[in-house]
């Protein structure tokens, strides 16, 4: 036996018929919050902005990278010296 019922009503009807909560609120909270967030976010996306950022971190890192390959190429030729034959 099949038996099909249709339900007419809105979601508020649905949720308060199930029993559960309205989170309206907090859905609309959460948005207000994630507008703010990414208009504040927005000006770190300006090419200057990035750029700034960018050369900042970049200066050290690139200190860091020339250290690291300066160590490795000196390990590399005093471990090379000793295993000559």
């Amino acid at each position: 036996m099949k038996m099909s019922i249709e339900i007419d009503c809105t979601p508020v009807e649905a949720r308060a018929f199930l029993g559960l909560p309205d989170v309206t609120a907090l859905n609309e909270h959460l948005v207000k919050e994630m507008q703010q967030r990414m208009d504040a976010n927005m000006a770190m996306l300006a090419p200057e902005e990035l750029l700034k950022s960018w050369m900042a971190f970049g200066a050290g890192a690139q200190d860091q990278f020339r250290k690291l390959m300066t160590a490795a190429a000196g390990a590399a030729v005093s471990g090379m010296g000793g295993k000559r034959e």
